[in-house]
């Protein structure tokens, strides 16, 4: 089965060229719908995934980690119990549910590291959206409603947690072009320019 996989930084509208690839190829498209069934699996909410995906883990998540694998009777209980979905275990799964997806059907895949779960395949076409960073602030601004300082802080923090997470899972380098067959500039190119791009470069090489 061929397989998109789009990474993109916050404020490239990376989800938005994913979504048009999917409809563009017909192929199934795997965003929200992954967290969803990632959650499932793991018998948690949607929002309980996504407040934990493409980020890493704070230091007292790890310590709590650490705690209940050596000392589980030193995990505080009640209300303040610690719940077991550390970020090993979204990942383990999230890796999971992408192989069988990809070996269904033709898919899209948006970020989650599936540019490294998948970097093997020759059937597999990975996508990096990026944008210079006055262009993702003033998409994010948009996007959140917020003034253009706290979308630069926003657009800052979200792309270095998923620069981190990629490095702490794969330890590959997210922004790294040897990842990647495309890197597209959504901003000079457009988000329906780089639509274009990519399903060209979909029928042509899968």
């Amino acid at each position: 089965m061929a397989i998109v996989t789009v990474s993109r930084m916050y404020g490239s509208g990376g989800s938005e060229v994913a979504a048009g690839i999917a409809r563009e190829l017909g192929w199934d498209l795997l965003d929200n719908a992954l967290v969803d069934e990632i959650a499932d699996r793991l018998g948690v909410s949607h929002e309980d995934v996504e407040a934990r995906e493409e980020r890493l883990p704070s230091l007292a998540e790890r310590l709590a980690a650490a705690l209940s694998l050596t000392a589980p009777e030193m995990l505080i209980t009640g209300e303040h119990q610690i719940a077991d979905l550390t970020e090993e275990r979204i990942v383990a799964v999230t890796q999971r549910v992408v192989e069988e997806a990809a070996a269904r059907d033709h898919v899209v895949l948006v970020g989650r590291g599936a540019q490294c779960m998948l970097a093997s395949r020759s059937d597999a076409l990975h996508v990096f959206c990026y944008a210079p960073p006055a262009a993702l602030t003033a998409r994010a601004a948009a996007r959140l409603g917020v003034p253009q300082a706290e979308a630069a802080r926003a657009v800052e923090q979200t792309n270095r947690d998923r620069e981190q997470y990629v490095k702490r899972h794969w330890n590959r380098a997210w922004r790294g072009i040897e990842n990647y067959h495309l890197c597209c500039n959504t901003d000079w190119l457009g988000i329906e320019g780089t639509i274009r791009l990519v399903v060209e470069a979909a029928r042509t090489r899968l």
